[in-house]
């Protein structure tokens, strides 16, 4: 998951493996998270100590969350 590349290597078989580009596409809706979190709390008036703390939660949630949508390839897929 905190790779910066974008190929794995299997444990079992020792090929290289690929994020697909449908997971590539659903785990960057996780990285907007945060900031809309943000933004919707600044917009309706809430302090910022609270909106601080919502995204703070939003990210951990996301963090926990997005491992359950990787999905790998054995070849490496274009995003488009």
């Amino acid at each position: 998951m905190f790779t910066l590349g974008t190929k794995l290597m299997c444990p079992y078989c020792q090929n290289k493996q690929y994020y697909s580009a449908r997971s590539r596409r659903r785990n960057g809706v996780f990285n907007l998270v945060s900031p809309l979190i943000l933004f919707l709390s600044l917009s309706f008036n809430v302090s910022l100590l609270t909106a601080i703390a919502l995204m703070v939660m939003g990210t951990l949630l996301s963090l926990m969350i997005q491992p359950f949508f990787i999905e790998l390839s054995n070849q490496e897929e274009p995003l488009w």
